[in-house]
């Protein structure tokens, strides 16, 4: 997380809630998004809906 959305960007000047925001909307790409070729190209969400295990 820290390369991928922290160090990359300078974030003088953004309020604390807007800093939350945008690191809720980043945790949300990364845990329910982004895709990975591990899990035969899909996202994570995709993959235990997949395995039945989240409806």
């Amino acid at each position: 997380m820290k390369n991928e959305m922290f160090y990359n960007r300078s974030w003088q000047g953004i309020s604390i809630s807007a800093f939350i925001d945008e690191l809720n909307r980043y945790m949300i790409w990364y845990r329910e998004k982004r895709i990975k070729q591990p899990l035969g190209a899909m996202s994570p969400i995709e993959f235990r809906k997949s395995l039945g295990l989240v409806t």
